[in-house]
């Protein structure tokens, strides 16, 4: 139960909305810092503006101006003195008493950017109260510099309360931007993404029903590009399942048939064996063809039974020798002696492997049945070998035969039941029981190479930690 709990910082929203905000707030401080710096230098020139007005009345007036009228100018301009250079000439107009040492000049005739970055914050941070000088140019060309000396508490308490607003200014704007960047992410990502996920979770529950398949509505190209490629699965896995439903209802009636056929089967193998002793010409010919053929009636009975079974037993593990094995698989399948089709076994008498022995000798025994028919079917000599070695990772079997190699059609669906066989007439299954009890064995079966000089099967069966 808590781990369907999210928290909405979890979601798709909920993170975006995290992000808008973080950027935009970077954004407002990005701007934040070059601004407070402008209105450092704006606010200073403005005490020059005002001092030098003060100072100009002070010339104008020459030797009028009272004491207190000078004070008063002084008041009015913020500053305690006034320093006017003309004509290369530097005159103190207006001046009053220092409270304390002057801490530190700026001068912005020549400050750079950075500069005055540094100082607005050097001033923004510093909360001491202190007397500063300030040089700057006169408007007007009413002289080569003007220079005052002023408290720097009235410029910081400025810049803190523009600092305060723009602060605000800036939350308030990612807010309102986040906002709506949230219902647009809504509305064109995560309402579709829902969308594409409750039609999964719909789809799972009946993935048979073909009204449940995605229908593309998206407008946003790379969701409509994924809700087109989730409905070509989606059509093609409901297919896959109507065709394989189908399949294994008419496994379920062939396995029904095979096993009363085989019945029928191991009863005339009975009779056609009687016929086998009979005296008549014809039928001595005809016998052993009649008995050839429900044999191998009776034996794709077997087959198709076995592989229609929930799965194969589990190997029963132990150490053999493959080259007994291997001699007992040609001598079974009538290889041993002299005919049309020969057997080279090349494998070597000390190699011993750990597998099931009696799963092993069905694998061999369906790839060494496929390429003696294979090879009796071109009505031409030929030659089966069977080849074996290690590595330290794995034992390889090879089978490999003179044939006439696989056709292409063949090759596609090689390992898959029902599926069409290697060869003409067969139904697929020897080649996909021959996979699957290597599979069991935790190995593959592959076919290595099929062209016009022969096939050759490859089987890999790995080792266990003990066998290395």
């Amino acid at each position: 139960m808590a781990g369907k709990r999210r928290g909405f910082l979890n979601t798709l929203s909920g993170r975006f909305l995290l992000l808008t905000v973080a950027f935009v707030m970077l954004a407002e401080v990005l701007i934040f810092v070059p601004s407070i710096a402008r209105f450092r230098y704006d606010f200073l020139t403005m005490r020059l503006e005002k001092a030098q007005i003060a100072a100009l009345a002070q010339l104008a007036a020459e030797d009028m101006v009272t004491p207190a009228l000078e004070k008063e100018l002084l008041a009015n301009a913020e500053v305690y003195n006034v320093v006017l250079r003309r004509d290369e000439v530097r005159q103190l107009v207006l001046s009053s008493p220092i409270p304390t040492p002057i801490s530190g000049t700026y001068d912005l005739r020549e400050a750079g950017p950075w500069e005055l970055i540094r100082d607005a914050f050097v001033c923004l941070f510093d909360g001491h109260d202190k007397i500063i000088r300030v040089i700057g140019y006169p408007v007007q060309a009413a002289g080569l510099l003007i220079e005052v000396t002023m408290d720097a508490a009235p410029l910081r308490m400025a810049m803190l309360d523009y600092g305060e607003r723009i602060l605000l200014l800036s939350a308030l704007i990612s807010v309102v931007t986040a906002f709506f960047l949230f219902l647009a992410v809504q509305r064109l990502i995560v309402l579709p993404i829902r969308r594409v996920v409750s039609h999964m979770k719909a789809y799972a529950e009946a993935p048979q029903d073909a009204r449940r398949v995605i229908a593309p509505t998206a407008t946003v190209v790379e969701l409509r590009d994924a809700e087109e490629a989730m409905q070509s699965m989606q059509t093609q896995l409901t297919g896959s399942l109507r065709q394989k439903e189908r399949l294994a209802q008419l496994g379920g009636a062939v396995a029904k048939i095979s096993h009363d056929l085989r019945n029928i089967l191991t009863t005339a193998q009975l009779f056609a064996d009687r016929i086998e002793g009979s005296e008549d010409p014809m039928v001595a010919r005809a016998a052993p063809k009649l008995v050839n053929s429900i044999s191998r009636a009776a034996a794709l009975c077997e087959s198709t039974l076995a592989f229609g079974k929930a799965e194969e037993l589990a190997p029963s593990l132990r150490r053999f020798s493959l080259a007994g094995l291997a001699e007992e698989v040609a001598e079974a399948e009538g290889l041993s002696g002299p005919g049309t089709v020969s057997c080279l076994i090349e494998v070597p008498e000390a190699l011993m492997i750990v597998a099931d022995y009696d799963q092993l000798y069905r694998v061999l025994s369906n790839l060494v049945r496929n390429a003696r028919q294979a090879i009796e079917a071109t009505n031409a000599e030929g030659s089966i070998e069977i080849s074996a070695g290690e590595t330290p990772a794995e034992w390889w079997i090879s089978v490999g035969d003179t044939g006439p190699g696989l056709p292409e059609r063949a090759r596609e669906h090689l390992f898959e039941a029902f599926q069409g066989g290697a060869r003409k007439g067969g139904i697929g299954l020897g080649l996909a029981i021959a996979a699957e009890l290597v599979k069991g064995h935790g190995g593959r079966l592959e076919l290595f190479r099929s062209d016009s000089e022969g096939s050759e099967f490859l089987i890999h069966l790995p080792k266990t930690l003990d066998d290395r």
